[in-house]
């Protein structure tokens, strides 16, 4: 009999959206190819049975999703809840967010280790009924879980004021190693190779991106700062940011091609990241697998990320003195960009991190 594991959470193998789908994305295949029987959950949208295929030796089951948004994500969960309960194996759910559909798994006396991911009900995008809906679901994976998974000790130290600490294991995130990228996939955008800093994250203000680009624009740097995502004259924040920026610092828009994103990442003298709250931030360990130096908000999550390979700030003001450092000369940036390879090296490769999670996962088969 094969060892067997279906993961949720996730819409779906391989990656197209986010952070858990590209740990998915990894460790499924990592799975079939260590003799395990792999089941992922995949949101299709429209209208339509379910059905089933096959991708690099994982079996998928597809959801069609009539609903869009975060209702359709709900409906999803729901619908791939009710499925894996009526099949007997381990459960592997990634995140937190419809945790109390959970309920079912124990009343059919299956186990589920959950990837309890970041404290989502803290971040300020979020409008009070969203912040209760995720503050409920939180404690609903922290009881119905038979083991919890944190990917940073923070988030270790929080779940373990709700369960017992034994009941938690730390994982990080994890990322490939960039040794060597195409720099003609930067030409299209006006960039060379250490002419750019570059920023990759959601246009949002926990994100810290007002304050980098406040900064940045202080003065000529004669340097470039990329900031990729989606950025809309119609949302405030958004147009608050684009009006901040001096001509040297440009928005390419969002990207999605991964060779061009690690072209972008490699490439880039340095990597900027504001973000104040979360775990272990998938972009942030792509940083140190690329060899970047870091210039990161000053907190905990992130300092134990990017370690001695970081310097950080915690406002505009010290975000700008730390620029003007990391501009000045080659030598600090070369001891910056060792320590994040080997930060990386030792915390965040995907052999280390897959392991462990098979490890875990061996455990709660019997």
């Amino acid at each position: 009999m094969k060892n067997s594991i279906r993961i949720l959470g996730t819409r779906g193998v391989p990656a197209a959206h986010g952070g858990f789908e590209t740990f998915a994305e990894h460790l499924a295949p990592y799975l079939v190819e260590r003799g395990w029987q792999v089941t992922v959950y995949c949101q299709e949208d429209g209208a339509g049975p379910v059905f089933e295929d096959s991708w690099c030796g994982v079996r998928r089951v597809r959801m069609p999703v009539a609903t869009s948004g975060a209702a359709g994500t709900i409906v999803f969960d729901w619908k791939s809840t009710v499925h894996a309960a009526g099949e007997p194996g381990l459960l592997l759910t990634l995140g937190y967010n419809t945790a109390m559909f959970c309920a079912l798994y124990r009343l059919n006396g299956l186990k589920n280790v959950i990837n309890m991911d970041g404290v989502e009900w803290r971040r300020q995008k979020w409008g009070g009924v969203a912040k209760l809906w995720f503050w409920l679901n939180d404690w609903a994976g922290c009881w119905l879980g038979n083991h919890l998974v944190a990917d940073h000790p923070e988030i270790k130290k929080h779940l373990a004021t709700r369960v017992s600490a034994d009941k938690i294991t730390m994982i990080p995130y994890g990322s490939d190693r960039v040794d060597a990228a195409d720099a003609g996939l930067i030409a299209p955008y006006g960039l060379t190779p250490g002419g750019y800093a570059i920023l990759i994250a959601r246009a949002e203000p926990e994100n810290s991106i007002l304050e980098v680009v406040r900064a940045w624009s202080r003065k000529p740097r004669g340097c470039k700062l990329v900031v990729l995502g989606k950025y809309e004259a119609g949302h405030v924040y958004q147009r608050a940011v684009q009006e901040a920026a001096s001509a040297e610092v440009i928005f390419p828009g969002a990207v999605y091609e991964k060779p061009v994103v690690q072209a972008l990442r490699f490439h880039a003298r340095f990597y900027v990241h504001g973000h104040q709250v979360g775990g272990t931030n998938p972009s942030l360990v792509e940083a140190l697998g690329a060899g970047n130096a870091v210039l990161a908000h000053d907190n905990c999550y992130n300092r134990w990320v990017a370690g001695d390979a970081g310097v950080y700030f915690r406002d505009e003001a010290g975000c700008a003195l730390e620029i003007e450092r990391l501009l000045m000369g080659s030598d600090h940036l070369a001891v910056l960009q060792n320590a994040a390879r080997d930060r990386h090296a030792r915390m965040f490769t995907w052999e280390k991190v897959l392991g462990e999670y098979e490890n875990l996962l061996l455990s709660w088969l019997s």
